[in-house]
């Protein structure tokens, strides 16, 4: 099929930044585009060759709009799984498939996915709700500290807490989650997968992140992670494994833990682009979003290799600021050296929310991180 300058159409479900960056490269190549969003200030609409405002957990909805396409992907794992079947049944082709999603939107039948594929993972125990959850603390069934995690709905950090003390289990939500024994690690790592229909796999390096100790978010992503090279393909062959457990098409982020004794464990997995990506817009050969749309699409994938080292930093919005967003000493940053802002479109700032990133890339990385670093303390995500 010609995808190029015809009446092809891809359809994204979600018009978030991811949807916004993926645009990019469908602009960058004429291919046509549909977009559904619930907000009517999606970063998505201003790109989009049809934006539709909409509920992506409602099945008309989703139905609908997937019938108007050739191939429908997705930018965030909320969508109705059971519109994706109706339409893969009808002929629409739709990468990741609900399958795959099917095995990822649940938290729990997620980790379960990976003891059923003896892949590595942490020990954990699901339970249906925050009462049975209690119950196994009363009975001495669950030792503190543990990790809790939202079996649904978590995202950017919420719906993960480190659970050391009974009164800490009080302001979780009720629903299912998971409980998992809290593992000391030396780093945590992520691997990014693409796959196309024909059974073409690269993986991108490992990527280190570095996290927000409130917030649970990444604040920096550094790639080539700094790490052994031994654990590095212990890494990327352990991503490889999961992509082949899922069988996904598109891109698959594996997020991993790198233990004490260098043992990789998964912790989860995003069947789409992902903040652990971001760097490639600068750094790579071929950037994340460029390669979904070749795996989507079932193009020859592209070279994965960094050209320079790359350092992320994530830029949310600042605590005690709610409202019209402002972007504080932009300017500044754009004057150091290798930095690149990328600002997602969103009009209103509030704590911890994702504004945008930025890209520092330098020969050395160990400079990069430093100029990362300054940009982090310059650069503030404020209201008016």
């Amino acid at each position: 099929m010609n995808y190029f300058s015809t009446s092809f159409t891809l359809g994204i479900l979600g018009g978030g930044q991811l949807g916004k960056m993926m645009l990019y490269e469908t602009r960058k190549w004429d291919i046509k585009t549909h977009v559904l969003d619930p907000s009517n200030e999606a970063p998505c609409r201003i790109a989009a060759d049809h934006f539709q405002q909409g509920n992506l957990m409602d099945f008309e909805t989703v139905y609908n709009f997937g019938k108007k396409v050739d191939v429908l992907t997705f930018e965030i794992e909320g969508v109705n799984i059971e519109a994706l079947e109706k339409l893969e049944s009808e002929g629409i082709k739709v990468y990741p498939s609900a399958a795959t999603l099917r095995n990822i939107q649940d938290k729990g039948i997620q980790k379960q996915f990976y003891k059923d594929h003896q892949i590595p993972t942490s020990p954990f125990k699901v339970y249906k709700d925050k009462y049975a959850l209690n119950e196994a603390i009363v009975r001495k069934e669950l030792h503190f500290p543990f990790v809790w995690k939202s079996c649904t709905g978590g995202y950017d950090g919420k719906g993960v807490s480190i659970i050391r003390e009974a009164e800490e289990v009080i302001p979780l939500s009720e629903g299912a989650c998971i409980a998992e024994k809290l593992i000391p690690f030396k780093n945590e790592l992520a691997v990014i997968v693409a796959r196309n229909p024909s059974g073409e796999v690269k993986t991108y390096p490992v990527v280190e992140m570095e996290f927000h100790p409130e917030a649970n978010q990444v604040e920096y992503v550094i790639c080539p992670a700094r790490i052994d090279d031994a654990v590095a393909e212990k890494a990327r062959a352990l991503a490889t494994k999961v992509s082949e457990a899922f069988k996904h098409v598109g891109l698959l982020a594996v997020e991993m833990f790198q233990t004490e004794d260098d043992e990789i464990l998964v912790n989860e997995v995003a069947p789409r682009p992902h903040n652990s990506g971001h760097y490639s817009i600068e750094a790579s050969y071929t950037n994340q979003f460029e390669q979904q749309i070749r795996a989507i699409l079932d193009l020859p994938l592209g070279n994965t290799d960094s050209k320079v080292a790359g350092v992320m930093v994530n830029l949310v919005g600042a605590e005690s600021h709610t409202g019209p967003v402002v972007y504080k000493n932009i300017e500044k940053i754009l004057a150091m050296e290798g930095v690149t802002p990328h600002i997602y479109g969103k009009k209103e700032t509030r704590p911890f929310r994702k504004m945008g990133h930025v890209t520092i890339v330098n020969k050395d990385l160990n400079k990069a991180r430093k100029i990362a670093e300054e940009v982090k303390k310059t650069i503030k995500v404020v209201s008016k």
